[in-house]
């Protein structure tokens, strides 16, 4: 803080500044008025360059609600959270449902592929008289 400029109130106690609640009051009717920011206002009364939430602080204390601040509804939000959670979960279903979907058609047509492989197989040993199929009951060959 600069020597050469004096606060307009509070009384010094060694190297701090402390404000009656009439004046903590009157500083938060002068920043209510909107005319200048907390910072402003606080530097004016005390001479600081840092505010560091004491007019927020003192707001509280008196149970003044700061009308430039919005402060989030914690109620509805959590209410909002809730019907996102079931709004994925029924999303999360949906996905699922259509997986399974894609995962039978995929199984109908490999046995589809193994059925038509099968026949194949089976009309060419006839056929050309030549096996294809590997014996199980055989002993590999030694090369």
């Amino acid at each position: 803080m600069d020597k050469k400029s004096k606060p307009n109130l509070g009384q010094w106690c060694g190297n701090r500044l402390y404000f009656s609640d009439q004046e903590k009051k009157l500083i938060i009717g002068d920043y209510l008025s909107g005319k200048e920011t907390k910072l402003a206002v606080y530097n004016r009364y005390t001479g600081y360059d840092t505010e560091n939430g004491k007019i927020t602080m003192w707001m509280r204390k008196f149970g003044i609600e700061d009308k430039f601040v919005k402060i989030p509804n914690f109620d509805s939000m959590s209410n909002r959270k809730k019907e996102e959670e079931s709004g994925s979960e029924e999303f999360e279903i949906l996905k699922l449902r259509k997986r399974i979907e894609e995962l039978e058609k995929q199984v109908q047509t490999s046995e589809m592929k193994a059925v038509a492989f099968s026949t194949m197989v089976d009309i060419a040993e006839n056929e050309f008289n030549i096996p294809i199929r590997k014996k199980y009951n055989t002993k590999p060959s030694k090369k």
